[in-house]
Protein backbone atom coordinates (compact mmCIF):
# COMPACT_ATOMS: atom_id res chain seq x y z
CA UNK A 1 0.00 0.00 0.00
CA UNK A 2 1.18 3.02 -0.92
CA UNK A 3 0.41 6.39 1.34
CA UNK A 4 0.43 9.59 -0.31
CA UNK A 5 0.60 13.09 0.60
CA UNK A 6 -2.99 13.43 0.45
CA UNK A 7 -3.26 10.18 3.18
CA UNK A 8 -0.25 11.68 5.05
CA UNK A 9 -2.64 14.72 5.57
CA UNK A 10 -5.27 12.91 7.01
CA UNK A 11 -3.57 11.03 8.90
CA UNK A 12 -2.15 14.12 10.64
CA UNK A 13 -5.34 15.35 11.00
CA UNK A 14 -6.89 12.26 12.81
CA UNK A 15 -4.14 12.46 14.92
CA UNK A 16 -4.11 16.20 15.22
CA UNK A 17 -7.88 16.15 16.38
CA UNK A 18 -7.03 13.80 19.48
CA UNK A 19 -4.04 16.04 20.60
CA UNK A 20 -5.59 18.92 20.17
CA UNK A 21 -8.64 17.91 22.04
CA UNK A 22 -6.66 16.76 25.01
CA UNK A 23 -4.85 20.15 25.39
CA UNK A 24 -8.21 22.46 24.64
CA UNK A 25 -11.00 20.69 25.88
CA UNK A 26 -10.00 17.69 28.49
CA UNK A 27 -7.25 18.72 29.99
CA UNK A 28 -8.71 22.68 30.68
CA UNK A 29 -11.96 20.71 32.15
CA UNK A 30 -10.00 18.31 34.68
CA UNK A 31 -7.86 21.09 35.98
CA UNK A 32 -11.30 22.49 36.45
CA UNK A 33 -12.89 19.53 37.60
CA UNK A 34 -9.52 19.37 40.23
CA UNK A 35 -10.32 23.10 41.16
CA UNK A 36 -14.12 21.84 41.71
CA UNK A 37 -12.97 19.41 44.12
CA UNK A 38 -10.76 21.38 46.39
CA UNK A 39 -13.22 24.37 46.66
CA UNK A 40 -15.91 21.50 47.71
CA UNK A 41 -13.47 19.51 50.54
CA UNK A 42 -12.79 23.57 51.84
CA UNK A 43 -16.66 24.44 51.48
CA UNK A 44 -16.93 20.65 53.46
CA UNK A 45 -14.16 21.66 55.81
CA UNK A 46 -15.76 24.97 56.51
CA UNK A 47 -19.36 23.16 57.25
CA UNK A 48 -17.64 20.51 59.45
CA UNK A 49 -16.40 24.03 61.39
CA UNK A 50 -19.34 25.63 61.06
CA UNK A 51 -21.50 22.92 62.43
CA UNK A 52 -19.08 22.35 65.06
CA UNK A 53 -19.44 26.02 65.93
CA UNK A 54 -23.34 25.65 66.52
CA UNK A 55 -23.26 22.86 68.58
CA UNK A 56 -21.22 25.29 70.94
CA UNK A 57 -23.54 27.93 70.29
CA UNK A 58 -26.40 25.07 71.51
CA UNK A 59 -24.34 23.97 74.09
CA UNK A 60 -23.52 27.81 75.52
CA UNK A 61 -27.11 28.97 74.97
CA UNK A 62 -28.06 25.94 77.41
CA UNK A 63 -25.41 26.83 79.58
CA UNK A 64 -26.67 30.64 79.97
CA UNK A 65 -30.33 29.06 80.85
CA UNK A 66 -29.01 27.58 83.41
CA UNK A 67 -26.80 30.01 84.94
CA UNK A 68 -30.16 32.28 84.40
CA UNK A 69 -32.14 29.50 86.53
CA UNK A 70 -29.26 29.43 88.72
CA UNK A 71 -29.05 32.85 89.50
CA UNK A 72 -32.73 33.55 89.66
CA UNK A 73 -32.82 30.50 92.53
CA UNK A 74 -29.91 32.30 94.22
CA UNK A 75 -32.11 35.32 94.14
CA UNK A 76 -35.22 33.94 95.67
CA UNK A 77 -33.10 33.07 98.25
CA UNK A 78 -32.12 36.59 99.46
CA UNK A 79 -34.69 38.06 101.01
CA UNK A 80 -35.21 41.94 100.80
CA UNK A 81 -34.18 43.99 103.53
CA UNK A 82 -38.00 44.83 104.63
CA UNK A 83 -37.83 40.41 105.35
CA UNK A 84 -34.60 40.71 107.49
CA UNK A 85 -37.06 41.07 110.64
CA UNK A 86 -38.81 37.56 109.94
CA UNK A 87 -35.42 36.24 109.28
CA UNK A 88 -33.89 37.00 112.73
CA UNK A 89 -37.38 35.46 113.88
CA UNK A 90 -36.80 32.07 112.29
CA UNK A 91 -32.93 32.43 113.50
CA UNK A 92 -34.49 32.60 116.83
CA UNK A 93 -37.27 30.60 117.00
CA UNK A 94 -34.78 27.82 115.30
CA UNK A 95 -32.83 28.01 118.92
CA UNK A 96 -35.78 28.02 120.91
CA UNK A 97 -37.22 24.62 119.05
CA UNK A 98 -33.62 23.16 120.22
CA UNK A 99 -33.99 24.21 123.90
CA UNK A 100 -31.35 27.19 123.52
CA UNK A 101 -31.13 30.05 125.27
CA UNK A 102 -30.02 33.44 123.67
CA UNK A 103 -28.78 35.63 125.90
CA UNK A 104 -27.38 38.16 123.19
CA UNK A 105 -28.90 38.37 119.49
CA UNK A 106 -27.73 41.91 118.18
CA UNK A 107 -27.80 43.33 114.66
CA UNK A 108 -24.19 45.02 113.81
CA UNK A 109 -24.44 48.24 112.89
CA UNK A 110 -22.57 47.81 109.44
CA UNK A 111 -24.12 46.66 106.50
CA UNK A 112 -21.71 44.56 104.10
CA UNK A 113 -21.81 44.79 100.30
CA UNK A 114 -21.59 41.13 98.91
CA UNK A 115 -21.53 41.72 95.33
CA UNK A 116 -24.78 42.45 94.21
CA UNK A 117 -26.40 41.61 97.82
CA UNK A 118 -25.59 43.04 101.33
CA UNK A 119 -24.70 41.04 104.30
CA UNK A 120 -26.00 41.58 107.72
CA UNK A 121 -23.97 40.52 110.36
CA UNK A 122 -25.16 39.44 113.99
CA UNK A 123 -24.01 39.06 117.12
CA UNK A 124 -25.48 35.96 118.48
CA UNK A 125 -24.96 33.95 122.11
CA UNK A 126 -26.37 30.67 122.33
CA UNK A 127 -26.46 28.76 125.81
CA UNK A 128 -27.51 25.05 125.98
CA UNK A 129 -26.84 21.15 125.70
CA UNK A 130 -23.94 19.93 122.64
CA UNK A 131 -27.03 18.43 120.78
CA UNK A 132 -29.22 21.50 120.81
CA UNK A 133 -26.55 22.94 119.53
CA UNK A 134 -25.82 20.42 116.65
CA UNK A 135 -29.43 20.60 116.09
CA UNK A 136 -29.40 23.94 115.52
CA UNK A 137 -27.04 24.11 112.90
CA UNK A 138 -28.48 21.60 110.97
CA UNK A 139 -31.96 23.67 111.32
CA UNK A 140 -29.55 26.63 110.50
CA UNK A 141 -28.28 24.87 107.17
CA UNK A 142 -31.42 23.72 106.07
CA UNK A 143 -32.95 27.51 106.14
CA UNK A 144 -34.66 28.74 102.97
CA UNK A 145 -32.40 31.91 103.19
CA UNK A 146 -28.41 31.75 102.67
CA UNK A 147 -26.62 32.24 105.96
CA UNK A 148 -22.95 31.32 107.21
CA UNK A 149 -21.29 31.57 109.94
CA UNK A 150 -17.54 33.54 109.96
CA UNK A 151 -16.83 33.42 113.79
CA UNK A 152 -17.52 30.88 116.36
CA UNK A 153 -16.49 30.16 119.75
CA UNK A 154 -17.61 27.03 121.99
CA UNK A 155 -17.53 27.35 125.61
CA UNK A 156 -18.21 24.53 128.54
CA UNK A 157 -19.84 24.90 131.72
CA UNK A 158 -19.34 23.59 135.30
CA UNK A 159 -17.65 20.93 136.30
CA UNK A 160 -18.38 16.68 136.23
CA UNK A 161 -20.91 17.10 139.34
CA UNK A 162 -22.13 20.57 138.44
CA UNK A 163 -25.48 20.63 136.82
CA UNK A 164 -24.68 22.73 134.37
CA UNK A 165 -22.18 19.41 133.07
CA UNK A 166 -22.62 19.38 129.92
CA UNK A 167 -24.06 23.17 128.78
CA UNK A 168 -22.03 25.04 126.32
CA UNK A 169 -22.07 28.47 125.55
CA UNK A 170 -21.95 29.52 121.54
CA UNK A 171 -20.71 32.63 120.64
CA UNK A 172 -20.79 33.76 117.13
CA UNK A 173 -21.25 36.00 114.53
CA UNK A 174 -24.18 34.98 111.93
CA UNK A 175 -23.97 36.75 108.26
CA UNK A 176 -27.61 36.47 106.53
CA UNK A 177 -27.32 37.74 103.10
CA UNK A 178 -30.10 40.20 101.74
CA UNK A 179 -30.90 42.32 98.96
CA UNK A 180 -31.97 45.52 99.10
CA UNK A 181 -35.19 47.29 97.99
CA UNK A 182 -33.88 50.77 97.64
CA UNK A 183 -32.65 50.90 94.06
CA UNK A 184 -35.68 49.09 92.82
CA UNK A 185 -37.85 52.37 95.08
CA UNK A 186 -34.99 54.48 93.11
CA UNK A 187 -35.82 53.44 90.08
CA UNK A 188 -39.65 53.59 90.48
CA UNK A 189 -39.64 57.13 91.70
CA UNK A 190 -37.29 58.34 88.13
CA UNK A 191 -40.02 56.47 86.10
CA UNK A 192 -43.17 58.25 87.93
CA UNK A 193 -41.02 61.61 87.57
CA UNK A 194 -40.63 61.16 83.84
CA UNK A 195 -44.19 60.20 83.47
CA UNK A 196 -45.32 63.22 85.15
CA UNK A 197 -42.94 65.47 82.95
Amino acid sequence: MHIGPKQMFYLAGLVAIPVCAFFFVFKPQNEGIEQAKREIELKRTMLGKLREATAKTADLRKANEQIAESITSIQERLPTDKEMDSVLRDVAQIAATCGLDVPQFRRQDKNLPAGLASEQQLTVQLVGDFEGMYRFFLELERLHRITRVTDMKFTRFGGKNDEDDGKVRADLTLSIFYQSAEPEKGKAAQASAGGNQ
